[in-house]
């Protein structure tokens, strides 16, 4: 009988296996073409989904990525699972609104002083009651002495649900930008929604993710050596710098962000 995350053979996979969480799979995945051909070695996305560390567990990922705070992350590393975390890239989320935008707080760059806006205006305000949108809220409402507006805190719908109702109100809402944009290009003619990303440059908005690789004296069949590789591609400078500069066909800004700096200066 294998032990737990063995394979039938020990030997190792003829390339890379990524596992990541839902959200950073636009960005990541044009660049695996450049590592391909600086490394001689095949990348590529083995999974995308809500538990990435399920599949470093059975031996089926070298390299993980997730959210730093993803529920994973501490258990799959301090049970000698992975290797320390490495930060990579932030994503972004945003407070969207109408493109009308009846509080007037496109372009701000503070999350705080664009909520003390809709409650002075009494526009309207969707609550997101996942546990990273409201947390922000938390914070955002905590900064701006409690200028509460109607809907704050209230809410009870989380992510694409919450926002389906702010767009059939035309109300603001906080969600993560590149669901947000997947969500609107799914919707048909009937269904087009109006709202867009107004409030970005707040930097509480942004989500640090992180890359682990996967122990290989743990977990049997893990190509350490090549996700070492990997991680370290995704920390150089060359890349870093494609990660700031990727945009989406449908918004023309900046919603992922270089995280490299924030490990050891000799990365």
């Amino acid at each position: 009988m294998l032990a737990v995350g063995a394979m039938s053979s020990t030997a190792q996979p003829a390339g890379v296996r990524l596992a990541l969480v839902n959200v950073p799979d636009d960005v990541l995945r044009p660049l695996l073409p450049t590592f391909e051909q600086q490394h001689k070695l095949r990348a590529s996305i083995v999974y995308t989904g809500n538990d990435p560390f399920a599949e470093g567990r059975a031996g089926r990922a070298d390299l993980i990525i997730a959210h730093f705070g993803h529920a994973g992350v501490e258990p799959f590393v301090t049970a000698g699972l992975g290797q320390w975390p490495k930060a990579v890239l932030s994503n972004q989320m945003a407070l969207m609104g109408p493109s009308a935008d009846p509080a007037g707080v496109r372009g701000m760059r503070s999350l705080s002083e664009a909520f003390r806006r809709i409650a002075a205006t009494k526009a309207r305000y969707v609550s997101n009651a996942s546990a990273g949108a409201r947390y922000l809220e938390d914070i955002a409402l905590a900064s701006a002495a409690n200028a509460r507006g109607e809907g704050f805190g209230t809410g009870t719908l989380e992510n694409a649900a919450a926002v389906k109702v702010a767009a059939d109100r035309g109300a603001y809402v906080l969600w993560g930008v590149p669901p947000f944009l997947r969500w609107k290009r799914q919707q048909s003619i009937e269904q087009a929604t109006d709202l867009e990303p107004l409030v970005v440059d707040d930097s509480t908005l942004q989500r640090v993710m992180v890359a682990i690789v996967v122990n290989a004296q743990a977990v049997k069949g893990v190509n350490a050596d090549g996700a070492q590789k990997l991680q370290a591609f995704l920390l150089s400078p060359e890349i870093q710098a494609r990660i700031a500069a990727f945009r989406y066909p449908d918004l023309n800004q900046q919603v992922w962000w270089p995280a490299g700096r924030h490990n050891s200066a000799r990365e």
